[in-house]
C-alpha cells in the first residue's frame, strides 16, 4: 500500500505561508505608497491652491482694468469743432481673466471695434488685442503708471518708427478720459490724435 507523501501537506502549508507572507508584504507596500501620496498632497496642497488662485486671475494686478467694466457713453470733438458720440460696453469674461471691449462709434461715426485685454502673470504686463470694421489688427502692451493705465505699441510707417499709445486717466467711478497719442521721436514728444470722454450710463 502506498503511503501518502508526507511532504504534500507541508508543501501546501508552505505555499500558503508564502502566499500570506507575500500578501502581507504587498499590503505594507500599498500602505507605504498611500502614506507617501498623502504626505505629498498635504505638503504641496497650499502651493497648488495658490497657483490655482492665480490662474483664476485673483491677483491685485488682474483687477487694474476693472474701472472700465460697464456701459459707457463716449464723446469726442471732431477736427471741425463739432461733437460726436458713441457707446462702449466693457465686460469681464472667462472667469474674470479677460476684459472684453465692444466699441460702437454710432451715431457719431460708422465704426465698430472689439478688444480683449488680459494680464500676463509671467511678464507682469497687460496685453491687448484690437480688431475693427476697417480690418485693423493691433497688439498693445502696458501697465498702470501712477493713476493712469498706459498701453502702447511700436509700428513702422514710411520708414519711420512710430510709438502709438492709449492713456486712461482722470479715472473716477463714473467717468474718465482716454487719449490716443503718437510719437515720432521715441517718446520725446507726443501728438494727441483723439480724445474721448467716458461717462457711465
Amino acid at each position: 500500500m502506498l503511503k501518502e507523501p508526507v511532504f504534500a501537506t507541508r508543501d501546501i502549508g508552505s505555499a500558503a505561508g508564502i502566499f500570506f507572507f507575500n500578501e502581507e508584504i504587498l499590503t505594507m507596500k500599498i500602505k507605504s505608497i498611500l502614506i507617501t501620496i498623502f504626505v505629498i498632497l498635504f505638503t504641496f496642497l497650499p502651493f497648488l491652491t495658490a497657483d490655482d488662485k492665480d490662474a483664476k486671475c485673483e491677483c491685485e494686478e488682474c483687477h487694474q482694468l476693472d474701472f472700465w467694466i460697464g456701459e459707457w457713453k463716449v464723446e469726442w470733438e471732431n477736427a471741425n469743432g463739432t461733437k460726436s458720440e458713441g457707446t462702449n460696453t466693457i465686460n469681464s469674461i472667462l472667469n474674470g481673466c479677460v476684459i472684453q471691449e465692444n466699441f460702437n462709434g454710432n451715431p457719431g461715426v460708422d465704426f465698430k471695434g472689439k478688444s480683449f485685454s488680459v494680464y500676463n502673470h509671467s511678464k507682469k504686463i497687460w496685453q491687448q488685442t484690437w480688431v475693427d470694421t476697417e480690418g485693423n489688427y493691433m497688439v498693445f502692451t502696458g501697465s498702470k503708471e501712477d493713476e493712469k493705465m498706459v498701453l502702447s505699441r511700436k509700428i513702422e510707417y514710411e520708414g519711420n518708427e512710430i510709438i502709438q499709445r492709449m492713456i486712461f486717466h482722470n479715472i473716477k467711478e463714473d467717468s474718465f478720459d482716454w487719449n490716443w497719442e503718437a510719437s515720432k521721436n521715441n517718446g520725446k514728444t507726443w501728438k494727441l490724435n483723439w480724445k474721448l470722454k467716458y461717462t457711465r450710463l
